[in-house]
């Protein structure tokens, strides 16, 4: 897992943002070595304490972050918390352990005091970003995951890990002949007159211009010419009986001209309505969300229930093992109290691994729930993005093609003026 850690006061701050509500799920998992039995107080204990000291950065944070597939038990990330507090000379100091869970993923934060109250001193952590480093390699290798080319090559970088990711640029659909085909024998097939050949041409997407020697054309909304005569398979001579002369048209400049006006405005309605469109599927999935976060929380809180509910009739099972009296007294001299001691050690221990893995089962169920609804809120923002991308491609392209226009027009109205 990716390990990052560093040396910091702040303790009131740092209290605040890891119980911070904005996760679906905050566990204060362990308290060790303080009086205070919740963060803001375990954190100002090491404050108080390091008053007695220099040292400003009385505080070590590390935050533990998995691979995102997969599922870590809390007795692995308890293990890689060990391997750091090794390593990084630890052992046995303050520390706090804190759970997130965010969009699907799990991870950790662990945080020891740095004030070694016999000395009265800080610990020096020399070199800690090299060995945490070196624990993350560790840790891959352990559990045979993929390792990120960032601790294979530490000149390397993942690029999702410091920039946004590159959006995919919104490709263009093909254009099929026989559609536009039909579509133009359509407008021809239910038109008797020129007006009424117009209007179903602009129904159907399509502009009536003339064409180079005196040709009939339509243009499409990307401003592409196709040749009616052509695409209708019929002579020029047909189309000028139910069109008329081809003169009175516009010509191509003025209909791409045409084009590009009318099509800004359609641009920018259609972006209005995408943003609509984008904010109630928002509000939708982070309903959803919240309504899934409820449920699972009254869920381990049932689970927690149940569990201290079972703890505390198998104690009492345990506890009835033993015998009082003369009875009891006998127990002891044959050493059988002894071994029912060891017994019942032993059974509680399993039945506290037991209670945790079903804990743990339960938290990589509501994982995966989230998980999937992550991805579809991650499928659902980049659809939006590629819409967004497709219409403001388009958008930009009418306007520098009215632009372009305009400025061919005033390049030809300039010589018209110096003929003259």
């Amino acid at each position: 897992m990716i390990l990052n850690g560093n040396q910091r006061g702040g303790a009131k701050d740092l209290a605040v943002h890891l119980m911070k509500e904005e996760n679906d799920h905050v566990e204060l998992y362990e308290l060790r070595g303080f009086v205070a039995d919740d963060l803001m107080g375990a954190f100002g204990e090491a404050q108080a304490i390091s008053k007695g000291t220099r040292c400003k950065q009385f505080l070590f944070s590390l935050s533990l972050n998995p691979p995102e597939k997969e599922l870590v038990a809390v007795s692995e990330f308890e293990a890689a918390i060990d391997k750091v507090e090794k390593k990084l000379g630890l052992e046995g100091q303050p520390r706090a352990i804190v759970f997130h869970e965010k969009n699907g993923r799990r991870h950790a934060h662990a945080v020891w005091s740095r004030i070694d109250t016999v000395n009265m001193k800080a610990i020096q952590l020399s070199h800690s970003h090299r060995k945490l480093r070196d624990v993350s390699r560790e840790i891959y290798r352990e559990h045979g995951w993929e390792m990120p080319s960032g601790l294979i090559d530490r000149d390397a970088r993942d690029p999702k890990n410091f920039s946004l990711a590159e959006w995919q640029q919104a490709r263009r659909i093909g254009k099929d002949p026989r559609a536009i085909k039909s579509a133009l024998q359509d407008a021809w097939a239910i038109s008797d007159s020129k007006s009424a050949l117009v209007q179903a041409l602009e129904e159907r997407g399509f502009t009536l211009a003339k064409g180079d020697r005196r040709g009939f054309v339509v243009l499409d909304r990307d401003c592409e010419i196709y040749s009616l005569p052509k695409w209708l398979g019929i002579k020029t001579k047909a189309v000028r009986k139910k069109v008329g002369p081809s003169a009175p048209l516009m010509s191509v400049e003025a209909a791409k001209a045409e084009i590009a006006v009318a099509m800004t405005p359609a641009m920018q309605r259609l972006e209005a309505e995408r943003r609509a469109k984008a904010r109630l599927e928002r509000q939708a999935l982070n309903k959803q969300r919240k309504e899934l976060v409820r449920v699972q929380i009254a869920e381990r809180k049932a689970l927690t229930e149940r569990h201290r509910k079972r703890r505390i009739v198998e104690a009492q099972r345990r506890q009835d093992r033993y015998r009082f009296g003369i009875a009891g007294m006998w127990d002891m001299l044959r050493g059988e109290t002894r071994r029912l001691k060891k017994q019942n050690e032993f059974e509680a221990w399993q039945c506290q691994v037991r209670d945790r893995s079903e804990l743990d089962a339960l938290i990589f169920e509501h994982l995966e729930q989230r998980r999937e609804l992550n991805r579809e809120q991650k499928q659902q923002h980049q659809r939006q993005a590629d819409l967004k991308l497709s219409l403001n491609d388009e958008q930009r392209r009418y306007e520098q093609m009215r632009k372009h226009l305009q400025r061919s027009a005033k390049s030809r109205s300039s010589r018209n003026l110096d003929r003259e």
